[in-house]
């Protein structure tokens, strides 16, 4: 076919000189559209003889093709051209410092109980969850606490409300976390060995004391579990907890639920102020301990006669006072972001025992 040659140096010379997409556009319209100039030719294909399709077909495919790979070469090209003056004019130095961005901090009480629950799991206690709204028989009567005992009042714990007519005993805002103890008993048996990290709730705020707070009860409950494994606990707890070598005094004391009691203290001492734990002969009392009663290992699915155990509870919010130098609880819950900065923990920050 004539002109196949002055249409492929025609096209080519266009597809070259082509600016921009748009031009390109064109290009590819005029010669390969519908309408283009060898889209055309290839119609005529049809009212030429064999022969002559013979010789022209071949020519027209190879011009189509040569014109095809050359308009995507070119749109290859200038799309890498486009991409360099892009990157050119938006240029950014990736020298220069970040913008600075405000950050939160990890409250002394989320801090305080990741440490706690590190510190005893190393010791073999797996974490144990319950609700916070509690029934009486949860709360109350499983754990041995007689109905007339004190907590059983308003003044001292948050009743549910009832409805008109429903006498049964209100449920309760748990008043501790031991609960939660009975739940795992029932569920799993003996031996165990638990903490049950969590809030409670108690009709009480003053300096040292809040309407809702947080309590860490541990229990273990096995054939020849004794106070000697309790104080073993406790002591190497404080002393990872503290830093330092902690020496503890178990005091005589009641609690429904464990039987012998003991209060237990640490070994301290005040220097201008400040307390310092593990040295001194003073002592302070950190939290409640004792065998576990056999009516609440009863209450817990547990035969008494087989199994015995220690039960013992702290609260969160005075073990993070006493190690971080808080001196008020009442601001742990007032979201004061200068509190929160001044106390909280970055979240890369490895906590140390306070200093001063």
């Amino acid at each position: 076919m004539d002109g196949i040659q002055d249409l492929r140096a025609k096209y080519l010379e266009q597809i070259a000189g082509a600016a921009g997409a748009e031009a390109l556009e064109g290009v590819r319209l005029a010669a390969l559209g519908k309408k283009g100039e060898i889209s055309l030719m290839m119609r005529e294909l049809g009212k030429m003889t064999p022969d002559e399709r013979q010789v022209a077909g071949p020519a027209l495919n190879g011009l189509k093709d040569e014109i095809d790979s050359a308009l995507k070469a070119r749109k290859v090209a200038l799309d890498d051209a486009a991409l360099d003056e892009r990157l050119k004019a938006e240029w950014l130095d990736v020298t220069l410092p970040g913008r600075p961005r405000p950050r939160g901090t990890i409250h002394p009480v989320s801090q305080v109980t990741e440490e706690c629950t590190a510190i005893f799991a190393d010791m073999g206690f797996r974490v144990a969850e319950g609700p916070q709204i509690e029934t009486d028989w949860y709360n109350f009567d499983a754990l041995n606490i007689a109905p007339e005992h004190p907590a059983r009042q308003e003044h001292d714990t948050f009743f549910m409300h009832r409805a008109a007519g429903d006498n049964r005993p209100p449920h309760v805002l748990r008043t501790h976390t031991s609960p939660v103890q009975i739940r795992a008993m029932q569920d799993q048996g003996a031996p165990i060995r638990v903490i049950a990290p969590g809030r409670v709730y108690r009709m009480d705020m003053d300096q040292t004391h809040a309407p809702m707070f947080h309590q860490i009860e541990g229990m273990a409950i096995d054939r020849d579990i004794s106070m000697a494994n309790l104080k073993w606990v406790l002591e190497e707890f404080f002393t990872a907890y503290f830093g330092t070598k902690v020496k503890t005094r178990f005091r005589a004391s009641h609690f429904p639920f464990t039987e012998p009691s003991a209060e237990v203290d640490i070994q301290c001492s005040w220097v201008n102020g400040q307390l310092r734990v593990g040295e001194g002969d003073g002592w302070l009392e950190v939290l409640g301990s004792g065998m576990m009663h056999p009516k609440v290992l009863q209450a817990g699915g547990i035969d008494p006669d087989q199994w015995q155990g220690f039960a013992f509870g702290m609260g969160i919010d005075r073990m993070a006072m006493l190690k971080y130098g808080i001196p008020d609880l009442r601001a742990f819950f007032e979201s004061d972001l200068r509190w929160l900065r001044h106390y909280g923990f970055g979240a890369l920050e490895a906590p140390t025992v306070h200093a001063g």
